[in-house]
């Protein structure tokens, strides 16, 4: 039985020593081949205009640019100094044609709809204020037959599990967060009354032992 979920704050990372530690985690999630970009491409999610929503640093947008042709990116994202480290980190990719990031919420997405033709994020559903408005909010901004890649944590994995994540989690100071992200994230349960409320069809919801994929279509 899963501890009561603790909601995390809704208010990004902040502060130039906190978004660079998060920076560094994230780089090196990508030097060791840890990101959620192989399992984006395999949703389907491999051409078009995408949006994701909390890119913090941007490595998982940028290396979804890297691995497909013709793409472009939206990032969404609370934090001014996350999205300043996002634009450099694309900068260095050579993406700055490719990617935009913009400042907002996911409660109120400042884009018309039908605009996107896929969406995805990572780590982010546990901090949304009001996920059931965020997920309809996706689905309005998504043209018809749009997908979304969702993936986050597990609140109920194991302990031996999230003693194993925790020094795999470096720089150490992240791992106070890591606990926090733990503790605010869904189990497969609440996910599926969760993505059951929204507008969204075709939904397949994944776990494993970090951590749940939720895959999902708009239709009209």
């Amino acid at each position: 039985m899963a501890k009561p979920r603790v909601v995390e704050t809704n208010e990004g990372i902040q502060g130039e020593f906190d978004v660079e530690i998060y920076n560094r985690m994230q780089q090196r999630f990508r030097d060791k081949g840890w990101m959620e970009t192989d399992a984006i491409i395999k949703s389907g999610i491999v051409s078009g205009h995408a949006l994701e929503v909390g890119p913090g640093p941007g490595y998982l947008g940028l290396e979804w640019l890297k691995k497909t042709e013709g793409t472009k990116l939206t990032g969404l994202d609370i934090s001014p100094d996350m999205i300043a480290i996002a634009n450099r980190n694309a900068m260095d990719y050579g993406f700055t044609g490719r990617v935009e990031y913009v400042k907002s919420s996911g409660e109120k997405i400042p884009f018309g709809e039908n605009h996107f033709d896929a969406a995805f994020t990572n780590g982010s559903l546990h901090e949304w204020a009001e996920p059931e408005k965020t997920l309809n909010e996706i689905w309005r901004v998504l043209k018809p037959d749009g997908k979304i890649f969702i993936s986050d944590l597990r609140r109920d994995m194991s302990p031996f599990i999230k003693w194993f994540m925790w020094l795999a989690t470096k720089p150490k100071e992240i791992r106070p967060g890591l606990l926090t992200s733990i503790a605010a994230a869904y189990t497969s349960d609440e996910l599926n009354q969760l993505m059951d409320a929204s507008k969204f069809t075709g939904i397949t919801i994944q776990s494993n032992v970090m951590g749940l994929q939720i895959k999902a279509i708009k239709t009209m």
